[in-house]
């Protein structure tokens, strides 16, 4: 499909850009920097156009009035001269209620859209988006989450007047993802909404990005999977400069080997692996209630159990090669003794946090 994108260069225009090549549509990329025969010739062609072009932040106020009516009543006038009547999807804004300048203009531009789908018999779909967050946005400009992640991902304060003011935010993803939605052309005139909104506050928000960097150092990750935490987390990485791509763990070695602990959770475990020479053996203790995952990424181990009550005994042999979980269980004193000739590598799971208070192992032989 031909898809037309007006401000395609901008924040929303350059994800959404990336994700129809993904798909294999033909972007049409058009902009207020763009004359009229290209404005003529990509309104012609286009199978559907995501009216992303605006002005949110002009110079003078006058600008409102340009850059989003004065854009929507020339891409109107071309769409109809042309006879084209494709869908269009338009990112107007939640300020369209509200009395003020900004507000009016997006408010009037919707007005002109909607006027042309009744005129035409073409269809349009507006998003009245609040303030929309993720990669590529401009920090210092009119984005509270883009000027904090930008800021903090450098190790600088940021400023905060009211902590309790409310923020209603929309990740971009989920923006580009209702646009798509609506590509085939099969929706009703009128509203449509972008799911999830996230209701939170000024201070909440910088409270969850300042938690990312922290975790650097403790090793212990932020709920970063889902929602809106997911969303900042990945918006708070684009931001980082290349040079902090990555970063350094404690490494604890002993003549047995070495043992690093990658990441930590709140309230699932955390990760870690381990290293043995020839002939070492690891372990020889049992837990309670602690319960782990090996996985052998390379080399060759004997794993050994003892039920600590019984004395049944058990062993495993697991190459590196097999991709094969080993998990300890409660009761059993276990051991883990590299049985090849050259080093053994593990990757360690605990479904807790190892606590040296209650650290819940008991040193005990298999």
């Amino acid at each position: 499909m031909k898809v037309l994108v007006t401000g395609a260069r901008g924040f929303v225009g350059r994800n959404l850009t990336v994700r129809l090549g993904e798909l294999g549509h033909q972007v049409l990329a058009i902009g207020r920097e763009d004359d009229d025969v290209a404005w003529t010739e990509a309104t012609q062609n286009a199978e559907t156009v995501v009216h992303l072009a605006g002005e949110n932040r002009p110079v003078d106020p006058s600008g409102f009035e340009t850059g989003n009516v004065g854009l929507t009543r020339k891409l109107v006038a071309l769409m109809q001269a042309t006879g084209n009547t494709a869908p269009i999807l338009y990112a107007s804004s939640t300020q369209a209620a509200n009395d003020n300048v900004y507000g009016r203009s997006k408010a009037n531009a919707e007005r002109l859209l909607l006027d042309h789908a009744a005129a035409t018999g073409g269809r349009v779909a507006v998003f009245r988006l609040p303030n929309v967050f993720g990669k590529w946005t401009r920090p210092d400009y009119n984005s509270a989450v883009a000027t904090f992640c930008h800021r903090i991902a450098r190790g600088k304060a940021i400023e905060i007047h009211d902590q309790a003011a409310p923020l209603r935010l929309v990740y971009v993803d989920d923006v580009v993802d209702a646009f798509v939605a609506l590509l085939p052309g099969n929706f009703a005139t009128g509203f449509h909404d972008v799911a999830p909104v996230y209701q939170t506050t000024v201070g909440e928000v910088a409270d969850i990005i300042r938690s990312f960097p922290q975790s650097r150092n403790t090793l212990t990750t932020p709920r970063v999977g889902t929602g809106l935490v997911r969303a900042l987390y990945s918006t708070y990485l684009s931001y980082l400069p290349a040079d902090a791509f990555h970063y350094d763990v404690p490494i604890h070695a002993d003549p047995r080997g070495r043992f690093v602990e990658m990441l930590k959770t709140t309230d699932s475990g955390q990760f870690s692996y381990f290293t043995a020479g020839p002939g070492i053996t690891r372990g020889d203790h049992y837990h309670h209630s602690k319960v782990e995952k090996f996985l052998v990424i390379s080399g060759k181990a004997h794993f050994g159990f003892r039920q600590i009550q019984t004395g049944e005994r058990h062993e495993i042999v697991v190459e590196g090669s097999q991709g094969r979980i080993v998990e300890t269980i409660p009761g059993w004193t276990h051991n883990i003794t590299n049985i090849g000739s050259g080093e053994l590598v593990v990757m360690l799971w605990a479904n807790e946090i190892f606590d040296r208070d209650r650290p819940d192992t008991v040193a005990m032989k298999v």
